[in-house]
């Protein structure tokens, strides 16, 4: 949207703006003001941004700024805005929002915001989308954590489990998208500065969005806690699919108890200022000697956790799956008497065996599927 005036008669520095964003003709709400005062230093990226969109001329004045309240505008949306002095005025200016049929030029900062950036934009609005496709979420929880190693290290990973982790609930089941939190081994002269207040380790937590597993880095040392009751209660009303820490568990009772899936080192009464400084979030970790980058697939049950890349997940399941299902089909043979030479891993020679026993089971309902 572009107006000109005599910015002589009508300097910048007393004009207005008077935004309204329009839903099917009506306004969403009154018009919200907002006065420029100085637009000294415009940033060189902001000029280059309206050049895709707008050719600019020497004289030309920008006016910017987000009035307080406003939301973010989708196609279909009409955005109306006046620009004046209070005695002159340009009129109202509408905007129709549609979807563009071309990509943006390169120059210029491209879009980027990260969850917390978009909640701040939305305000109340704001319905995140999923972390993880709930299929595929499904998918790796119907196969087991082992069968999950195995297939990875097929793949040349072997080194994907977080090692020396055990579930605080027995039985606990846990798929989600992993946040990473880092903690250093404690100076006390830095645990002054980073151990306090808001930290590392408390914003950790309240970055956390539904379907997030928060992977603490604790060199696995398990002699001071890096989770307790309170911020694992927080953790779960902020969504948390699950914690994992290399590192001690304080309150362990408790945290069992509210139902949260926790992996953890071992049990320990002390605060973490006995041993940490809590450092970075958002950041690729070492956790239980495995890598873990922030998006990444986090699996764990009772045999423990394992880190999934998220390109190779749906295969992964589609594989774990047939794994499975062999080895179904193997300990039927070895309870029926069946020596395992040949039969597990599944050999040649039983392979059009499998392929029958598949058949005579898919036709009975027995397995799920596509067989071979």
């Amino acid at each position: 949207m572009r107006c000109w005036w005599d910015h002589h008669s009508l300097p910048p520095a007393s004009l207005s703006i008077a935004p309204r964003r329009c839903v099917a003709g009506e306004a969403s709400g009154p018009a919200i003001y907002l006065r420029i005062e100085d637009q000294a230093g415009l940033p060189c990226k902001l000029v280059a941004d309206l050049s895709r969109l707008v050719t600019l001329e020497p004289g030309d004045v920008i006016l910017t700024g987000t009035p307080a309240g406003a939301s973010v505008v989708a196609p279909g949306d009409v955005v109306e805005v006046e620009v004046g002095d209070g005695k002159v005025s340009t009129g109202v200016l509408r905007n129709p929002v549609a979807t563009a049929d071309h990509d943006l030029e390169p120059w210029g900062a491209q879009p980027k915001a990260d969850r917390t950036e978009e909640e701040s934009a939305y305000g109340l609005a704001y319905e995140p989308l999923p972390l993880l496709d709930e299929d595929l979420a499904d998918g790796l929880r119907s196969v087991a954590v082992a069968t999950l190693s195995a297939q990875l290290r097929q793949r040349g990973l072997p080194h994907m489990s977080i090692d020396g982790v055990h579930p605080a609930t027995p039985g606990t089941r846990m798929v989600g998208v992993a946040h990473t939190l880092r903690y250093l081994p404690l100076r006390e002269d830095l645990f002054d500065k980073h151990g306090t207040g808001m930290n590392a380790q408390k914003r950790a937590i309240e970055e956390l969005r539904p379907g997030h597993v928060l992977v603490m880095d604790a060199r696995r040392d398990t002699s001071a806690g890096t989770l307790g009751d309170i911020l694992a209660l927080r953790a779960q009303q902020r969504g948390a699919a699950g914690v994992v820490t290399d590192g001690g568990l304080r309150d362990s009772t408790a945290v069992a108890d509210l139902g949260l899936p926790v992996f953890h080192g071992g049990a320990h009464p002390s605060v973490l200022g006995r041993r940490h400084v809590p450092s970075d979030t958002g950041v690729p970790v070492a956790c239980g000697g495995a890598l873990v980058q922030p998006g990444d697939l986090i699996v764990g049950a009772d045999d423990g956790v394992v880190v999934v890349p998220p390109d190779l997940a749906t295969e992964l399941v589609a594989a774990c799956r047939e794994q499975e299902l062999q080895e179904r089909f193997i300990a039927e043979q070895v309870r029926g008497g069946a020596s395992v030479d040949g039969l597990y891993p599944l050999g040649p020679a039983r392979r059009e065996q499998y392929r029958t026993w598949c058949s005579k089971n898919a036709a009975n309902n027995d397995i799920e599927g596509e067989q071979p």
